[in-house]
């Protein structure tokens, strides 16, 4: 079974304590529909486990199925800039029916990212940030999404609230 080929860093986007005794890593794609079932399970387990945990969120759009996932991905390394990346990322989540270039658009302007960094966005300024996040994810031998990793090794076991508690409440 492979684990993360790259360590978590400060570049990563983080919620939670730096060092947090369990560190969760998902690598997920906006428009998957699987990543958005994951997505209030993961706040729920973040809810539970409070400062015992430190969850990080990695760009990993599969364009081939998902023709919007990178233009997302976008929006919210574009939103990073003015610190509202979580908050781009959980619009995309809660609005995942919605992710056509002019829904995006709204989203980035209320947030508040100005059509000068969405257009540097669309242009591909953050591009390279998504393609290192989904390198990184291949050479870790993510194959799909939600792919979860717990304190750098690969998490394939169930992804229920009171499972994934279970599991990494036994690490802290």
């Amino acid at each position: 079974m492979k684990g993360l080929t790259v360590p978590v860093s400060a570049l990563d986007h983080s919620q939670g304590p730096q060092g947090a005794p369990v560190t969760l890593v998902e690598y997920g794609d906006y428009q998957c529909p699987y990543c958005g079932e994951a997505y209030p399970v993961l706040k729920a387990v973040q809810q539970a486990m409070g400062k015992q945990l430190r969850f990080v969120f990695r760009n990993f759009p599969i364009t081939d199925s998902h023709p919007h996932a990178l233009a997302a991905a976008r929006f919210a390394e574009a939103a990073t800039e003015i610190g509202q990346f979580w908050e781009a990322h959980d619009l995309l989540y809660q609005h995942q029916d919605a992710l056509t270039d002019r829904d995006i658009a709204g989203y980035a302007q209320a947030l508040g990212v100005n059509a000068a960094l969405m257009e540097a966005a669309d242009n591909g300024a953050f591009d390279a940030r998504i393609e290192s996040d989904f390198m990184g994810g291949v050479r870790s031998g993510v194959n799909g999404t939600p792919c979860l990793f717990i304190n750098g090794t690969r998490y394939d076991g169930p992804r229920d609230v009171d499972s994934l508690v279970a599991v990494l409440t036994g690490l802290a």
